[in-house]
């Protein structure tokens, strides 16, 4: 027969009849207990003092206290026979325990040997003696705070949508948001658990909400947190500018502690449960639109088991009022990468390119780029803001390149003319006939080579040479250079006659040819 314990008061009942006046026949089946158990408890009570006609002012609490100590003593060390026959057996279960035998195998084992105990007691045993435990022990229930302070957020695996893009059913995770003070819930839906995807989840939870909770309470996901610590951990560098610009605190559950977000460790479950199991969708945004309907409606509007309200209820009532306000803007999120000066002077970014200033070629710079801008920044310090490109384009900066290259790289055509006409207008006008074709680029080497010769010969120079190529209009920066070089830069070029014929440089003598030309052909030549 099972132990039956006797409640405080069933003990009062007993003692109440016999007051009124009933045998112990008639209170066995008034309260159901075994006449012998009657008889201990009546004989207890009068043992300490009660008497029939003193009525039922006697029974106090103190009094049924002390009837029941009397009856059932408390132990002084908080244990009983079962307990010291397992103490008898230490040695033997410390053995068990350290080969790892569950308590159950243990309790199996003992009963073997004749030792027979409840399968409870050996479970206290080793956790309380042998030091080993299984589950998670006991715990406190931690006070809600004040309206509208925390949201607590948590992914959940919640099954296969189908996603037009790939033509094939995908996993679907659920991001958890839940008021710590109303349980009222939001759940938004992605197939990543990137921190792109938390951003837009958060957003779409300030807007069901209509506003932002001072708050965040997530668990260790890689989104947010980049290294887990129990005191300090380090936070992604993408979602604390997020949380900046939105105004909420984060605040990371510690590895492996679901008390620390208790209520929406037990809302994924019934996210799974409630809204995703048995349901059919047609699509992500489908399943999106469903849910936010489920947490209005049937998640919203259910009487919740331990605050016995309406989520929805009491946070339109409670919270709504004291959040912080919802975003007027959408946030733009940010790319961070790490990218290396090349020899170039310009990094890559998101297949685009931008200059970099100053000697740090080789270098490691750190890149933040939004929809707008691209912020570079080396050693912690801001080097260089320049306007977002699109893939494939680039933003360069002459500034941040090299003076001496600086034109020929941006294919600076204007200051290339004036960099010739500041060594004498006859060079500068040359450099400029140089460049007066089509596609005037292709033409730069040559008055780079100008100019070279500028440093060669000096400009007095190669600017009169310039001035009398000008003047027979022989535009060839070779012909200056063999002026140059031969010194005819000052010789004065006599042109013929009009009417002189003037012998060709390679013109061949008449006799040389086979048949002499004719006269007719001969005159035709002149």
């Amino acid at each position: 027969m099972a132990f039956r314990e006797v409640r405080v008061f069933e003990v009062r009942e007993v003692l109440r009849l016999w007051l009124a006046g009933e045998g112990i026949r008639a209170t066995e089946r008034l309260v159901g207990f075994d006449r012998k158990t009657v008889r201990r408890y009546m004989d207890a009570a009068v043992g300490l003092g009660l008497v029939r006609d003193g009525g039922e002012e006697q029974l106090s609490d103190v009094f049924i206290g002390l009837v029941v100590e009397a009856v059932r003593p408390h132990r002084t060390n908080g244990h009983g026979e079962a307990w010291r026959r397992l103490q008898a057996n230490h040695d033997q279960m410390a053995a068990w325990v350290k080969d790892d035998l569950t308590a159950v195998k243990i309790h199996e084992l003992l009963a073997r040997r004749g030792v027979e105990v409840p399968c409870r007691t050996v479970q206290r045993y080793v956790a309380e003696v042998l030091g080993r435990t299984r589950g998670r022990g006991s715990t406190v229930r931690v006070n809600d705070g004040e309206p509208g302070e925390e949201l607590q957020v948590d992914f959940g695996r919640m099954g296969l949508v189908f996603d037009p893009a790939t033509g094939r059913n995908r996993v679907v995770h659920a991001l958890v948001f839940t008021a710590g003070f109303s349980r009222h819930c939001f759940v938004w839906l992605t197939h990543r658990q990137t921190t792109e995807a938390v951003i837009a989840g958060c957003e779409a939870a300030w807007a069901f909400f209509g506003g932002v909770f001072k708050a965040l309470i997530p668990d260790n996901m890689s989104a947010i947190v980049d290294d887990a610590d129990p005191l300090e951990p380090r936070l992604n560098q993408a979602f604390v500018e997020y949380a900046q610009a939105r105004g909420f605190v984060i605040d990371p559950a510690r590895v492996r502690s679901p008390q620390d977000k208790p209520r929406v460790e037990r809302q994924v479950q019934f996210v799974r449960g409630s809204f995703f199991a048995g349901e059919d969708f047609v699509d992500l945004a489908d399943a999106q639109r469903r849910a936010e309907a489920w947490c209005r409606e049937r998640a919203g509007l259910r009487v919740h088991g331990t605050t016995q309200c309406r989520p929805a209820e009491v946070f339109s009532v409670e919270e709504q009022p004291r959040l912080l306000p919802a975003p007027a803007e959408p946030y733009d999120v940010p790319i961070y990468a790490t990218a290396k000066v090349h020899r170039d002077h310009h990094i890559e970014v998101a297949r685009s390119l931008y200059s970099i200033p100053g000697a740090l070629i080789g270098s490691m710079v750190q890149v933040r780029a939004d929809r707008s801008l691209v912020r570079i920044f080396h050693r912690g310090q801001l080097i260089k803001v320049h306007p977002r490109q699109a893939p494939g384009r680039r933003s360069t900066d002459p500034d941040d390149l090299p003076a001496e290259k600086t034109t020929y790289a941006m294919r600076d055509l204007d200051r290339l003319r004036r960099m010739a006409a500041e060594h004498g207008p006859a060079i500068g006008a040359y450099a400029s006939a140089l460049l007066d074709i089509p596609l005037p680029w292709t033409k730069m080497r040559q008055v780079y080579a100008l100019l070279g010769l500028v440093k060669k010969w000096g400009a007095d120079r190669v600017d009169t040479a310039c001035a009398s190529a000008l003047e027979h209009e022989a535009i060839n920066v070779g012909l200056i250079g063999r002026m140059l070089e031969r010194g005819t830069e000052n010789t004065t070029v006599q042109l013929p006659m009009p009417g002189v014929v003037v012998a060709g440089r390679f013109a061949r003598d008449p006799e040389h040819f086979a048949v002499a030309p004719s006269a007719d052909l001969a005159e035709g030549t002149r």
